[in-house]
């Protein structure tokens, strides 16, 4: 048995809005999968409330939610308005991934996005960012 944690990290990716762009997603997908991930992926189109609704549900480790479409700002808010509006608010990292400028990166942390991985972000690096976003939520 190897020194990794019998339980996979659980991921949710989720593309939220009108961006009809998921083929990096999808590759994301597939690199956290290769790494030993349970990655579930909730296709296009959803929205914030649909989103919250599955990760809760699945019991993740992480959401990671893939934005190509300039609306970060007042999804990921929208996305802990949510959180903040629930009794039991669920213990997930939350990460940005996809095209946001530098400038709001901060802007987004002080929301709580545990980390932002741009478009130019490689396979490598989201592996071991991820890896080190899902155990902060155990304590």
């Amino acid at each position: 048995m190897s020194d990794q944690s019998a339980v996979p990290i659980r991921i949710m990716l989720a593309k939220i809005g009108l961006d009809g762009h998921d083929r990096g997603v999808k590759v994301v997908a597939r690199t956290l999968r290769d790494a030993g991930m349970e990655v579930i992926y909730t296709g296009l189109h959803r929205s914030p409330e649909q989103v919250v609704e599955a990760a809760t549900q699945e019991d993740v480790d992480v959401l990671g939610v893939s934005l190509l479409s300039g609306a970060h700002m007042p999804i990921f808010t929208k996305i802990f308005e949510i959180l903040g509006a629930m009794e039991d608010r669920p213990r997930f990292a939350i990460v940005a991934g996809g095209v946001m400028p530098d400038e709001d990166e901060l802007e987004l942390q002080k929301m709580g996005v545990a980390a932002v991985l741009g478009q130019d972000t490689t396979p490598e690096k989201i592996v071991e960012t991820i890896k080190e976003c899902a155990p902060e939520m155990a304590s």
